[in-house]
C-alpha cells in the first residue's frame, strides 16, 4: 500500500466535502463518491486532483485506501459490503492488503463486526471518527480518534493528518466508542446550557450576560463558546450539525452502556430529551434548535407545587 495512490472518499456531506478539500490541499489525489452524484462531479470541476468515481467497483479497484464518512454503521456496511440488492460493495473490488478508514459516527460493536467481515476479504479497518464540526473540518483542525492496530494507523497518518490531529485511542471500535461518549458529554453540556439560559431569562437575567459569565466560570463548555451567541440566541439554528445526528450519537453511547450492563441515568435522560426534541422539530432541524424546543416546552410546564 502507498499513499501516493488515489485515496477513495465516500460521503460528501457537510463534513465530507471540506475533509476532501483538506486532503487535496496536501497534494493527494482522490476518487470520490456520493449517492448524490452531482456532489462528486462538482468537486471534480473544482480541483484537478479530485475525480468522481464511475462506480463503486471502479473506486475499489483504484484505491488501496478508502475513507467512509457516512451517516451510520448500516450505511457504511452497505457501501463496503453491499446488501440484498447490491451483493458487491466497494470492499469486494479492493485488492487484498487494502485498508478502509471509517470516519463516520458508527456503533463500536458494529465496527468490530465489520472488521471481521473485511478481514475475511484481506482488507484492514480503522475507525477514525472526528470531533470539531464543520468549521474545523474546513480548516483541517479536527480531532481524529483512531481505533485499530497501531501499525495500520501509522501507515495512514499522512492522510489523516491532512484533516486534523490524530489520537490513537485503542483497538478497533475504540474510536467509535470514544466519539459516542464525547458526543454524549457535548450533548449534555448543550442541554444544560439551554435550560440555564431559559431559567435565567425567566428570572430576569439577560441570557447573553449569563453566557458571558459562564464562559468566564466553571460552566464554560463548547456550547457557551461556539453556539450560544452564534446560533442560539440569534435564532439562526444553522450550525451545520443535525439534531437527529446528535440524538443518534447519544443513542449509541447509551447502547454501549447497556451492552456493558451499566445503568446510566443521565445518559438515558439525555437520549429521551433529544428524541423528544428531534421528533417535535423534524429530521432537518439543527441540533442548536434544541434551545427553541426546550424554551417552548418549559414555558408550557406548570410550576411545581409541593
Amino acid at each position: 500500500m502507498t499513499v501516493t495512490a488515489p485515496v477513495g472518499f465516500v460521503g460528501l456531506g457537510n463534513m465530507g466535502t471540506p475533509m476532501v478539500h483538506c486532503i487535496a490541499a496536501k497534494k493527494h489525489s482522490l476518487i470520490v463518491q456520493d449517492l448524490r452524484s452531482e456532489l462528486a462531479e462538482k468537486l471534480e470541476t473544482e480541483d484537478a486532483s479530485i475525480r468522481a468515481a464511475a462506480s463503486s467497483r471502479a473506486l475499489g479497484e483504484s484505491c488501496p485506501i478508502v475513507i467512509t464518512m457516512l451517516p451510520d454503521a448500516a450505511i457504511v456496511r452497505t457501501a463496503l459490503l453491499g446488501d440484498d440488492r447490491a451483493a458487491q460493495g466497494i470492499a469486494h473490488a479492493m485488492t487484498a492488503g487494502g485498508l478502509v478508514i471509517d470516519m463516520s459516527s458508527s456503533a463500536p460493536t458494529a465496527t468490530q463486526d465489520l472488521g471481521e467481515n473485511l478481514g475475511a476479504l484481506g482488507i484492514g479497518l480503522i475507525d477514525a471518527p472526528v470531533s470539531g464540526g464543520v468549521p474545523r473540518a474546513r480548516d483541517g483542525s479536527l480531532t481524529i480518534m483512531a481505533g485499530g492496530e497501531e501499525s495500520l494507523v501509522a501507515q495512514v497518518l499522512p492522510i489523516l493528518s491532512c484533516m486534523g490531529t490524530v489520537k490513537h485511542v485503542g483497538p478497533l471500535g475504540a474510536g467509535h466508542a470514544m466519539k459516542a461518549l464525547n458526543n454524549y458529554v457535548s450533548a449534555a453540556g448543550l442541554l444544560a446550557v439551554c435550560e440555564a439560559l431559559i431559567v435565567a431569562e425567566k428570572f430576569g437575567l439577560e441570557p447573553s450576560t449569563l453566557n458571558d459569565v459562564l464562559k468566564a466560570s466553571t460552566g464554560r463548555n463548547n456550547t457557551t463558546d461556539r453556539k450560544v451567541e452564534q446560533f442560539m440566541l440569534n435564532g439562526a439554528f444553522d450550525s451545520g450539525f443535525a439534531l437527529a445526528l446528535m440524538r443518534k450519537d447519544v443513542g449509541m453511547a447509551h447502547d454501549l452502556a447497556r451492552a456493558l450492563d451499566l445503568d446510566a441515568p443521565w445518559l438515558s435522560g439525555c437520549e429521551d430529551l433529544l428524541r423528544a426534541a428531534s421528533d417535535a422539530l423534524g429530521p432537518d432541524a439543527d441540533h442548536t434548535a434544541a434551545f427553541a424546543y426546550l424554551k417552548k416546552r418549559l414555558s408550557n410546564t406548570k410550576r411545581y407545587e409541593e
